[in-house]
């Protein structure tokens, strides 16, 4: 079970609560390889790994052999055990740099990168991508063929091309032709939500493995729930009451310390958003919440927006 890298989500302290609940392996947000070597504010925080984290893989993107290189080797130093090389995002800013999805359409170059990366570090590398372009040029296989050969250790697979975006279903049916074509671990990725949704997605694609993105956004349990129904690994205790209302609590303080009271609290809207989704908070509740600039109001509001006023007055 793998958490997928999410741009502004999975960052150190919710990767850290994940992998608290039994995760296999966390990936942090991308990282571009070339903001990354000009220390650019903000992208050494997405790489900071945490101190007794031992899962986690740090992604790389870029358009260069050499910023790649280099870049590998700058978070191999800081403790990345594992480095995954980035070739599925579909955002017009990644694409349009020559990064992401976009080497789809170049092969050659793609591999050229992968070539860089792994020769330029002693720990596992990963690559995760999409099944191609567009419908009409379905190279995930090719392209998973070459990375294997060079020694890409395993390939994680989002079951849609990058015209699609996000739109439309994930097919994982088409992910098997992928995991024909290698020896290597393939794990299938998109539109993985729950246990029924993981099942399927095996069974379709045939892959090793899963990885679950979206369907963590307020359940940071769900990938050891996952596992223990497929796997038979330990049951994560899923907290209610009081103990949802605590882990909340220090998922919220925990970010106010990473980014610092002002950005902390701004970052951690979202994740507070989708905790009240769960427990269907009131919108007055909710939106004082959300707007909040003291974190003192916010801690003192946790119970009654995750529990309710009754639950709380008992």
């Amino acid at each position: 079970m793998l958490l997928a890298p999410l741009a502004g989500i999975t960052d150190l302290p919710f990767r850290s609560l994940v992998s608290q609940f039994g995760a296999g392996r966390v990936v942090s947000e991308m990282i571009a390889s070339g903001e990354f070597l000009t220390d650019r504010p903000g992208t050494r925080e997405k790489a900071e790994l945490g101190a007794g984290i031992a899962n986690t893989s740090v992604q790389l993107a870029g358009r260069t052999p050499e910023a790649m290189a280099e870049a590998a080797r700058m978070v191999e130093g800081m403790g990345a055990q594992v480095i995954d090389i980035n070739m599925g995002c579909p955002a017009k800013k990644v694409v349009g740099g020559y990064s992401g999805s976009a080497l789809l359409r170049d092969l050659d170059h793609a591999c050229r990168l992968i070539e860089a990366v792994i020769g330029a570090v002693r720990v596992p590398v990963t690559l995760k991508t999409r099944l191609g372009w567009d419908d009409a040029s379905h190279n995930a296989a090719e392209l998973a063929q070459r990375a294997e050969s060079l020694g890409i250790a395993m390939i994680v697979i989002h079951g849609r091309t990058r015209c699609q975006f996000y739109k439309g279903k994930a097919d994982w049916r088409a992910i098997r032709a992928i995991k024909e074509a290698v020896s290597i671990s393939v794990i299938a990725n998109g539109d993985i939500v729950d246990t029924a949704s993981a099942r399927t997605a095996l069974a379709q694609s045939g892959a090793d493995g899963v990885m679950v993105g979206r369907g963590a956004q307020g359940r940071p349990w769900v990938l050891a729930q996952i596992a223990a129904d497929l796997f038979g690994t330990k049951a994560p205790l899923i907290p209610t009451g009081m103990r949802l209302v605590d882990m909340v609590a220090g998922h919220y303080d925990a970010m106010l310390s990473f980014y610092g009271t002002e950005l902390g609290n701004r970052v951690a809207r979202k994740h507070l958003g989708w905790y009240m989704d769960d427990a269907a908070t009131a919108s007055s509740l909710r939106k004082s919440i959300l707007t909040a600039k003291d974190p003192d109001y916010v801690f003192d509001a946790l119970p009654e927006a995750l529990l309710g006023t009754e639950r709380c007055a008992a």
